[in-house]
């Protein structure tokens, strides 16, 4: 068993001399009160190349305080990380492994550092006795356990101030100009554990960690260069969204899904710069990845427009138990579709596409074109892709209405994207004209989308109405959705010439040429 909150603090630097403020002069502090102190003694694992670490993940086994056990946190943004615990125990929980599994894969944890922390805790209220946040002053021992540093120590004392549950985070810059006042400065480290990493480093022992350097960002200097960023991005993003799949998070399969399908497209869009001999294969197993993917995030998409049409309904039309079939039908066809997304993300293929990917990147598989500048490159591979989007509208807007124009404005759906995508992965080095075809592409795509929705929709709903035929109840609501369904299809036909129009301006693809 499981538990997820989500963690907002802050760290500043101290001394054992250091003494807190009046915090009770921070705006809508009413009291300040001790809650004594604690005796904290933390165990970080990681992989033996410091995997989680590098991606400023943590897991610790901990001992002491009220929620003693076994903690994983991981980044959502600056000082904000979800901590998912679990019950203390001997091994890591079956819960926290599944959740690393994208990182660790077949590697294995070992304690990597020892935290020895003696925290002096204070809770801050406000008038009503509601509580706003808990500031703790920590004296930190850190134990390197594994590697050449192993038995270096380093010790640090640092103030933390977590927010309370539900809180506004505005709060914290209160509380953080009160320390400022007070001669308090943010920690250079994010965490407790990067700290010690750092600090018991062979030859960095007990040297505090240097605050980061701000440095300019340039563009890549060659085209391989800005594809490799590209594809490094949405490989992350692969990595990253797994856990959140697996925890259930709303968005996440498709946010997963759309980075699978960007870093495809990215492989077939600049063939011209990586190896399609290497790019090809992962290219296949990626498209695997998105169909199993798929199964559900469509699911939720088709079950959503469906809710949604028949919430518009008078209710004077909805005839028979139109919402109950409804629900039966969405709960049988997401049956076990949880459990088929796991067993995915599980499986050995999928872990062994990660392990490509990674090779893919230590090892990048570029062409003689990757050596020139992006402008010289990568317009032309954007130019291309609008070409083949442009031969598919063409036909479709040359088909008749029926069954063959609606699979070739499926197929130009899928060009669209593949285009959009490729404007998106320009824009760092081109700049607006990328920006531009990108907007433009994505309002085509946006109709042919909306197109291919009513398709399916219309396709579940004749199933519907044959069920509720079988079953002896009238078709009549069913048949009525048909039909709204149908309408918004030719809406779309309508208005597909128009969007086009817009999105193959000349002044579009003249841009993109320089």
């Amino acid at each position: 068993m499981t538990d997820s909150k989500r963690e907002i603090e802050r760290k500043y630097e101290a001394t054992p001399d250091t003494r807190l403020p009046d915090l009770t002069r921070v705006a809508g502090v009413s009291a300040v009160t001790h809650h004594g102190v604690t005796q904290l003694d933390a165990v970080y694992y990681d992989t033996a190349d410091l995997r989680l670490a590098a991606s400023s993940l943590t897991l610790r086994r901990r001992t002491g305080g009220g929620d003693e056990g076994w903690h994983l946190k991981l980044p959502v943004a600056p000082g904000v990380r979800d901590e998912i615990g679990a019950p203390l125990a001997d091994t890591l929980p079956p819960g926290l492994a599944e959740l690393l599994r994208s990182r660790v894969r077949h590697a294995g944890l070992a304690p990597v550092v020892r935290l020895l922390t003696t925290r002096d805790v204070h809770h801050l209220a406000d008038a009503d006795g509601t509580f706003l946040a808990e500031v703790s002053v920590d004296e930190v021992l850190a134990e390197r356990l594994t590697g050449k540093g192993r038995g270096a120590t380093a010790g640090w004392t640092e103030i933390e101030v977590e927010l309370a549950d539900d809180g506004d985070p505005a709060f914290l810059d209160a509380v953080e100009k009160r320390l400022r006042k007070a001669g308090v400065r943010p920690a250079a480290s994010a965490s407790k554990l990067a700290r010690a990493l750092n600090e018991t480093e062979p030859g960095k022992e007990g040297r505090p960690a240097k605050r980061p350097k701000r440095e300019r960002e340039r563009r890549p200097p060659t085209a391989g260069d800005h594809v490799l960023a590209y594809v490094r991005a949405q490989i992350e993003a692969v990595i990253a969204y797994d856990p959140a799949v697996r925890r259930d998070l709303p968005d996440s399969v498709h946010q997963m899904r759309v980075a699978t399908r960007r870093l495809r497209s990215a492989f077939k869009t600049y063939r011209k710069i990586l190896d399609r001999e290497v790019t090809d294969p992962l290219g296949a197993e990626l498209k695997w990845l998105a169909a199993e993917l798929g199964v559900e995030r469509d699911r939720e998409v088709l079950g959503a427009r469906l809710d949604a049409r028949t919430a518009d309904l008078p209710r004077t039309l909805l005839l028979g138990p139109v919402e109950a079939r409804l629900r039966v039908w969405s709960v049988v066809r997401s049956a076990g579709s949880e459990r088929r997304v796991a067993a995915v993300l599980d499986s050995e293929r999928y872990l062994a596409l990660l392990d490509s990917l990674d090779a893919l990147l230590a090892d990048p598989p570029l062409l003689p074109a990757a050596a020139r500048k992006p402008a010289e490159v990568l317009p032309h591979a954007l130019l291309k892709d609008y070409g083949r989007l442009a031969t598919r509208v063409t036909h479709a807007l040359e088909q008749p209405p029926g069954q063959g124009r609606d699979v070739a404005m499926h197929e130009a759906r899928k060009a669209a994207k593949r285009a959009r995508y490729a404007g998106e992965a320009a824009r760092p080095a081109l700049g607006k004209p990328a920006r531009r075809f990108a907007r433009r592409i994505e309002a085509v795509q946006k109709v042919l989308g909306d197109h291919q929705d009513s398709v399916v929709a219309r396709d579940a709903l004749r199933e519907l109405a044959v069920q509720a035929h079988a079953a002896g109840e009238t078709a009549f609501t069913w048949g009525l959705l048909y039909g709204q369904e149908q309408s918004a299809a030719a809406d779309r036909e309508r208005e597909l010439p128009h969007v086009w129009a817009r999105a193959s301006r000349p002044a579009v693809r003249s841009a993109l040429k320089g």
